[in-house]
């Protein structure tokens, strides 16, 4: 049954509905290539015939219908699909590769966006692997696109994509949350699970950052990278709705992405966040984004991310730059740095510091991060120096941190934005 008339495809509802059929087919076959292959060749019938015979009323159920019957007959050729069917017979799925009976293909109760984000965030695949399989996978952008969104070429990204298949295949790693693939209720379940959503939350926070703020290129921002990282921590929250470390993340990146629009001028250059103009944010994404971390705060076991968030919702809150609570500020800080003492929380921590007690005692502070090897050559501890000795009144020694930072980032506005600070304190 469809819709009376001509329908268009619909890019945003087949890009949110991939994840959902790649995962009913990995989940009942047991085989991503192929099954990812399918699901392409299920969303290109769909383009092409949804606009003229009309969109199905259940078009999930129609293209896990149609891509699982691509997927049967690739798996039984006997020739051209002889490699598919020796990987397939290796992996020794649950079910035997046959015809769907009458009704095979309607949609499963079950969404298995969740389950999937967890197979392409597994830990033993490198960091750069999971990001662009889930990009892949879940987030329903093709090779091209990713290459452009991580500044690297197509081959290489194709290259990429293609060993994270290959280490998921080895591991073999099953499709589901549990240890053993299923959703498990015992303590060891409970403990993978939970470190396997701490890797989908990493991957989606590295996904978010990149695009909000990208690492190298002539463009600030990367929004589309951005959104896709709301769009699947949506995802996950949906189905995780009473986990606060899932709440956190999604409250932290609105609240975050809410000053998008303020950070940059015309031209493109970085406007810093003192200096932004407020009327530009987005209210509303602030809103939601506060009422999440809130109620997250006030019934979850607190955790890093809820608190990145309220620290981004006293920023978001304040009328102006000099109505920012930088004691509450420094007081999120201190108990984010106990759970995570990591250098880029530290060095947070030593700009509201600054605020509530001054410069040089937040100088200081940056002396034990000067030897800490995860922040050796990021401009971001340089930039913050250079602040620093600006706000106590050291013009020369601000101006040369200023141009060392600017020497060590890849991204042309920061590098703008940095020269341009060193250049208003020479003389």
């Amino acid at each position: 049954m469809t819709t009376p008339g001509p329908a268009p495809a619909g890019e945003d509802l087949l890009r949110r509905l991939v994840p959902q059929v790649l995962g009913a087919l990995v989940r009942r076959y047991g085989h991503f290539d192929a099954a990812e292959d399918a699901v392409q060749e299920a969303l290109l019938a769909a383009t092409r015939q949804w606009p003229e015979e009309g969109r199905p009323a259940n078009p999930r159920g129609w293209l896990i219908r149609v891509a699982s019957r691509r997927l049967t007959d690739r798996l039984r050729s006997d020739e051209a699909r002889r490699r598919r069917e020796e990987t397939a017979a290796a992996l020794t799925p649950r079910d035997e590769f046959v015809a769907p009976p009458p009704g095979e293909g309607r949609a499963p109760a079950e969404d298995d966006t969740l389950a999937l984000l967890f197979l392409c965030c597994r830990a033993e695949l490198p960091p750069a692997g999971r990001i662009a399989l889930t990009l892949r996978a879940v987030g329903g952008l093709t090779t091209a696109e990713i290459a452009r969104a991580l500044l690297v070429p197509e081959a290489t990204m194709a290259q990429r994509i293609s060993r994270a298949k290959r280490r998921i295949k080895a591991s073999g790693t099953p499709f589901g949350i549990g240890p053993d693939g299923t959703r498990g209720t015992d303590r060891e379940a409970a403990e993978d699970r939970a470190a396997r959503l701490a890797d989908v939350l990493h991957v989606l926070y590295l996904i978010f950052n990149e695009g909000y703020t990208a690492t190298s290129g002539r463009d600030l921002q990367r929004a589309d990278l951005a959104a896709e990282a709301i769009r699947l921590t949506r995802a996950v929250h949906a189905q995780l709705p009473a986990d606060g470390e899932v709440a956190g993340l999604l409250a932290l990146m609105l609240l975050t992405d809410a000053r998008r629009g303020a950070r940059s001028t015309p031209d493109g250059d970085l406007i810093p966040l003192a200096e932004q103009d407020r009327t530009r944010w987005d209210r509303a994404a602030i809103t939601e984004g506060v009422a999440l971390v809130s109620d997250a705060l006030t019934r979850a076991p607190l955790g890093p991310y809820q608190l990145r968030a309220a620290i981004a919702a006293v920023h978001d809150e304040a009328a102006g730059d000099a109505d920012t609570d930088w004691a509450e500020i420094l007081a999120l800080y201190e108990v984010l740095v106990r759970l995570v003492p990591g250098p880029v929380e530290r060095l947070g921590h030593a700009v509201a510091v600054a605020m509530v007690h001054g410069p040089r005692r937040a100088l200081a502070l940056l002396a034990d991060l000067d030897a800490d090897e995860r922040l050796a050559g990021h401009h971001r501890l340089e930039a913050v120096r250079a602040h620093l000795l600006e706000m106590a009144g050291e013009r020369a020694e601000a101006r040369a941190a200023y141009v060392r930072a600017a020497g060590l980032t890849l991204s042309v506005p920061e590098r703008r934005y940095l020269l341009f600070r060193a250049a208003r304190l020479a003389g």
